[in-house]
């Protein structure tokens, strides 16, 4: 339990933080222990982490601001062990160097800043920027689905100490301390065709106008010749080359379809009336003789 100097203190920062939070953060103390901190991290832009939604939990002790408070992030970022205590210089690994002067929003603002460097430490990890960044898209489903299972526990999680947070727990505990944030995620996960069950998106529904058409078997006369084409059926694909050569053959002329018999039939004339000059000359040429 809070001490009354450590909850006047607490109550004061809150009404900081709340009228002029840092950038990228946001905070407020659990309505039933304002010694348990909720707060949020927008990852900042030209990082990693952009857009991501980083939640994590400060647990004050009951003599603060004479002592730091534990620190753990929840949300897998790539950066830190989710739910592990994180050993800076602000946190209760070094409660001899904590200043009292530092209020809630010096703690968050120095724990971003660690977050965006590549200093390690305890509870820190190591990742690739493009791991950042996958963690990065997948927070808001982790935070709203407790990571996909409502199933108690998890390997990935410290659930150790007062403050863990178990994954699985289905999103209760954020929804919890985060009402607004969480319809606005679960918003967003349908939007953006998110799998509840493990935070990727989904395949692209079919078009229903087309679904229909096909099973109805309405479709434009071209589809039905590609059918028709393309089907299983020998007689379709006799049927298309059958009306193929009708169309073909009822595009030609008269003269086109018959020309080899008129080259014919003129050179047999041409024969016969040759023949007929020849034997009219013979014949005059004899009676001229006589």
């Amino acid at each position: 339990m809070a001490t009354p100097a450590a909850a006047k203190r607490l109550a004061k920062e809150y009404a900081a933080i709340s009228k002029s939070p840092p950038p990228y953060i946001i905070a407020h103390p659990s309505e039933r222990n304002i010694l348990e901190w909720h707060y949020i991290l927008t990852g900042p832009p030209d990082t990693p982490y952009e857009g991501g939604q980083y939640w994590g939990t400060l647990m004050f002790p009951p003599d603060y601001p004479f002592a730091p408070p534990a620190i753990r992030m929840h949300t897998p970022s790539g950066r830190f062990q989710p739910s592990t205590r994180l050993c800076l210089s602000i946190s209760d690994f070094h409660p001899k160097s904590f200043n009292p002067a530092w209020e809630v929003s010096t703690i968050l603002t120095g724990l971003l800043s660690f977050m965006t460097s590549e200093e390690m430490t305890t509870g820190s990890v190591r990742a690739s920027d493009h791991e950042r960044r996958l963690f990065a898209q997948r927070t808001r489903w982790w935070n709203s689905t407790g990571g996909g299972s409502k199933q108690t526990g998890s390997a990935s999680s410290n659930t150790n100490g007062v403050g863990a947070i178990k994954a699985g727990d289905g999103g209760a505990k954020f929804r919890a301390e985060w009402p607004e944030l969480d319809e606005e995620n679960l918003k967003w996960m349908k939007e953006k065709r998110i799998n509840p069950a493990n935070g990727l998106p989904m395949a692209p529904a079919p078009d229903k106008s087309m679904t229909s058409s096909l099973q109805q078997g309405a479709c434009s006369p071209e589809a039905a010749a590609l059918r028709r084409r393309f089907g299983n059926s020998t007689a379709g694909v006799g049927a298309v080359v059958q009306d193929a050569q009708v169309a073909r053959d009822a595009g030609q002329g008269w003269l086109s379809k018959n020309k080899w018999r008129l080259l014919f039939g003129a050179f047999f004339g041409y024969i016969l009336i040759a023949r007929l000059i020849g034997d009219g000359a013979v014949a005059y040429s004899s009676s001229s003789s006589a």
